[in-house]
């Protein structure tokens, strides 16, 4: 049988009428859509099909819609046979990758995410923070950069996406100054993100005590595949293990591109389960050859479970 992996997009990624032709295909879609309406007590099921889209963005709603559309797509491909051998998801996408390895159960994991989205948006003033990706420079020559960056000017790594993509996070001031100096130094170019905080950051500590608060009363269990984690960008299964990575997670960078090196000596194909097409772009430049898809209606579902179960 074919070794796979899966990868969750993360915040970003959402957009309206994201889920709603997998909705009407598949009858334990819109089961599990309207259990999470029921459970979040307020339709996401409407907001994702219908917007607005400034609503929808929210980090409160954004998170809730990624995962539970995630975690539809994976319920029918797990329905069809396909098992991963290994998951990971970008950010909030790791929440996702654990459902999917059956860590989480998909109901709580997400309240909890509406949740960690509310704790997010509640852990720095908004507007004071934000973040910005630096392209054509080293994780070395930013990391030197950043040394100088702290107090009302801090600044950290957030997401290591790929060669020569890294995201920077940290007070508007602080992400200001270090773009013009990583300028300086070299990079292509410094785009600030439309996003509403500084995550992945020191800043994102307030948000882990309570959050940690939270992750305690959920129901976690040893995952069944191993999942690699965004801290780390090792495999891990152990309950515990992941409870503490997860708050760790808040205010720690994402080490994408570590993870998807891993995939690639393990796996025949990368498979990115969800809205967009944003991790299989990453996945292509981190290794040109790997097979990837993209999986987030019923056409991309059906072409992916077509190679699936085509004799090796």
């Amino acid at each position: 049988m074919k070794r796979i992996a899966y990868v969750f997009p993360g915040q970003g990624s959402q957009e309206v009428g994201m889920g709603k032709s997998m909705y009407e295909a598949y009858p334990s879609v819109k089961e599990l859509f309207d259990k999470a309406d029921e459970a979040l007590g307020y339709s996401l099921t409407n907001l994702m099909f219908n917007g607005p889209s400034e609503e929808l963005t929210k980090t409160e709603n954004a998170q809730p819609a990624l995962l539970l559309n995630s975690a539809a797509i994976q319920l029918v491909l797990q329905e069809e046979g396909v098992k991963p051998s290994m998951t990971a998801g970008h950010s909030l996408g790791e929440y996702s990758a654990l459902v999917a390895a059956g860590a989480l159960e998909p109901m709580e994991a997400v309240q909890l995410v509406h949740v960690r989205g509310k704790l997010m948006e509640e852990a720095y003033p908004t507007g004071k923070g934000t973040m910005s990706a630096v392209l054509g420079l080293s994780q070395e020559d930013i990391e030197e950069v950043l040394r100088d960056f702290d107090g009302d000017n801090a600044v950290d790594l957030a997401n290591i996406n790929c060669p020569g993509q890294i995201v920077i996070s940290g007070t508007k001031e602080g992400v200001e100054k270090a773009s013009e100096v990583l300028s300086e130094k070299g990079a292509k170019r410094v785009l600030p993100l439309n996003v509403s905080g500084p995550f992945h950051s020191r800043l994102m500590k307030p948000a882990s005590d309570d959050f940690a608060d939270h992750l305690g009363n959920t129901t976690i269990n040893d995952a069944e595949v191993p999942v690699y984690a965004n801290v780390t960008a090792a495999p891990v299964t152990e309950a515990e293990t992941i409870e503490k990575l997860l708050v760790e997670q808040l205010y720690s960078p994402v080490r994408f591109q570590q993870i998807l090196e891993a995939f690639a000596e393990e796996v025949d194909a990368i498979v990115e389960v969800g809205q967009g097409k944003v991790l299989s772009g990453l996945v292509r430049k981190v290794k040109r050859r790997m097979k990837t898809f993209s999986v987030q209606d019923p056409d991309s579902l059906q072409a992916f479970i077509e190679w699936y179960k085509e004799e090796s």
